[in-house]
């Protein structure tokens, strides 16, 4: 495994203008605007409730120590009065935050469930050429890892924050009522130790960018190690792979480490200043007290508001790699769902005039080109098929035979030219139209975890069980299927190594003649499999296409001597054309081809 691969697509450098993130994740909370506005109003309520907590504990010191000098005696009266006071507020604000609290959550749950519907379904919107440039473990890291960073945090953050704004301007306001001059010694470090963190976390926000990254690069290592074990091992590739892997650990640790120290740098730079206006505090303070300029009762009040004023301060400086890191995972999601998709399809679609009785299954390429990220793969391809016919596509690898069937089920769309079916161009049929149209049996074959009648009725409707019945017979696995333990409920694991490569190509033939499509593509299906096997699957697929017009790509020559047609390209030309007698007859490249895997077969 090539640990630079891991990077291909896009990669970020550093985050996108803080701002902008910012602007793009509040637009995709908008929709929970109302529950925001009534979690900051129950939150700001919560909040002033407890913000005359010292003031009312002040005066409980006040009235004491007055009645003390004053009367020999406390007046407990007026204590407990302000005591119920004191215990209501509190109470209050209590029920308060818990029910701002419950709000945020079920947000923080309603948006992640939000982010993981758009990204599967900004999938089903991309085009393929997104997938063939980026590494399955990135896309899964953006909705698995980067979904849960924001989903996790994203609540208490919220709460801290507006929390922590109301308290600190409601502080200051008392603060600001209770002493001007000492509120000034008090406001000043804010400034200071403000443009110090500002400098720290614009370069903690790099490396909190670079660390989503370099996760994503790390799931496409380990999905690759662990669905490739079989080949690594085969290979003696396991140290290397080992050592690819510790690589992008070691650069995931080094981007993790950088931005956590950076940001932890925020509390004690932000405890240095406060506590330095702390100091100053008390010292005046207690100059005023002696020269009755405050109460003891006021600037015990005073410092404790001093301490609850440095308090969200100090949250909003611990939250900041918090921030960061939601930030820096809210930035790969919206890059994500940005990503340019498929041409959108809002013409009315043709297919109505070839669909039902009307579809014969003519297929025709009209001087056909493609290319792939500039480089040309198909040049000027033409051929006429028709209806009913069974199509052989040889040549050896990169001479363009799968980009064809790309091309076919509008995987693509070519650069020039125009593919018919039954005379109308399939850019002016709708994708899934075009796909419904066909039936693939593909050389990689894909069976869920899950039975092998639900795998059978995949994509399927209106199925019963009967229908998979009759279709496992005509196949010939119903046999096979009801040898094991639990027949056709029988689970298959998530790799499907319960059962050999051969059943599985028989289990995707009987799903497509369950699905019976209209024509059928069959893309190297038999060229992992041994002889008896191979022929099982030909004589499925014989009666599969016996009637629809079908396409065969196969690198083994013996299983499409049958083939009406058979294209043999080069590339991304066809050279020759013919059925196998007449191309054997022409003694060129097929013959040559044929002849050799014949001589090897012997």
């Amino acid at each position: 495994m090539d640990s630079s691969k891991k990077g291909a697509g896009k990669v970020t450098t550093g985050p996108r203008n803080f701002k902008v993130v910012l602007k793009r994740f509040w637009q995709s909370l908008r929709e929970w605007r109302v529950q925001i506005i009534m979690a900051a109003i129950l939150s700001l309520v919560s909040t002033v409730m407890s913000l005359f907590g010292p003031m009312i504990l002040g005066m409980m010191t006040t009235s004491a120590t007055e009645s003390l000098k004053n009367s020999g005696e406390i007046a407990w009266g007026e204590i407990n009065f302000l005591a119920m006071i004191l215990a209501g507020l509190f109470l209050l604000s209590a029920v308060v935050g818990y029910i701002q609290g419950v709000i945020t959550s079920m947000l923080s749950v309603k948006y992640e469930k939000k982010l993981r519907e758009e990204i599967l379904a900004k999938i089903k919107r991309l085009p393929m050429e997104y997938f063939d440039r980026t590494p399955n473990g990135d896309v899964m890291s953006r909705m698995i890892n980067d979904v849960d960073t924001i989903a996790s945090s994203l609540a208490e953050t919220m709460t801290q924050i507006i929390t922590s704004v109301i308290s600190l301007v409601g502080y200051l306001l008392i603060m600001l009522y209770l002493s001007v001059t000492l509120s000034l010694i008090a406001i000043i470090a804010v400034p200071i130790s403000t443009v110090f963190i500002a400098k720290v976390l614009s370069k903690a926000r790099k490396h909190f960018a670079a660390e989503r990254e370099v996760l994503g690069q790390l799931n496409s290592e380990i999905e690759e190690n662990y669905s490739g074990q079989l080949i690594i091992k085969a290979n003696n590739h396991g140290l290397q792979s080992l050592r690819d892997f510790q690589d992008v650990n070691k650069k995931l640790y080094e981007e993790t480490w950088r931005a956590q120290y950076l940001s932890s740098l925020t509390f004690p730079l932000t405890h240095i200043f406060l506590n330095l206006a702390y100091a100053g505090v008390c010292m005046l303070g207690g100059f005023y007290v002696i020269s009755g300029v405050i109460t003891i009762g006021g600037i015990q009040a005073f410092i404790q508001y001093l301490n609850r004023f440095n308090r969200p301060i100090t949250e909003v400086a611990q939250l900041s790699s918090t921030i960061q890191q939601i930030m820096a995972a809210a930035e790969r999601i919206f890059d994500f769902l940005e990503e340019p998709e498929e041409t959108a399809e809002d013409f009315k679609s043709l297919y109505p005039t070839i669909a039902g009785d009307r579809f014969k299954g003519a297929v025709e390429f009209n001087n056909v080109s493609f290319k792939y990220n500039t480089k040309p793969v198909i040049k000027h391809f033409s051929v006429k098929i028709e209806p009913g016919m069974q199509v052989a596509i040889v040549g050896p690898t990169g001479a363009g035979k799968t980009t064809i069937v790309n091309l076919l089920m509008r995987f693509f769309d070519p650069n020039e030219g125009e593919i018919l079916i039954d005379g109308v161009d399939t850019k002016k049929i709708k994708r899934s139209e075009v796909r419904g149209l066909f039936g693939m049996v593909l050389q990689d074959t894909w069976l869920f975890s899950g039975t092998i009648m639900e795998n059978l009725k995949y994509g399927a409707r209106k199925i019963t069980d009967e229908d998979v019945f009759k279709a496992a017979k005509l196949v010939g696995v119903d046999h096979f299927i009801k040898s094991l333990p639990d027949g056709y409920q029988t689970m298959i694991s998530e790799d499907s190594d319960n059962i050999s490569a051969g059943e599985k190509q028989l289990m995707t033939i009987t799903r497509a003649v369950i699905s019976n499509p209209s024509m059928m593509i069959l893309d190297e299906a038999t060229s992992n499999v041994d002889t008896r096997t191979e022929q099982l699957i030909q004589d499925a697929f014989s009666k599969l296409t016996r009637g629809r017009t079908s396409f065969v790509i196969a690198h083994r020559l013996s299983t499409i001597r049958e083939a009406d047609m058979i294209l043999v390209m080069r590339d991304g030309n066809i050279i020759e054309r013919g059925n196998h007698d007449e191309l054997l007859k022409q003694n060129g490249f097929y013959a040559e081809l044929y002849n050799s895997q014949f001589s090897e077969d012997m």
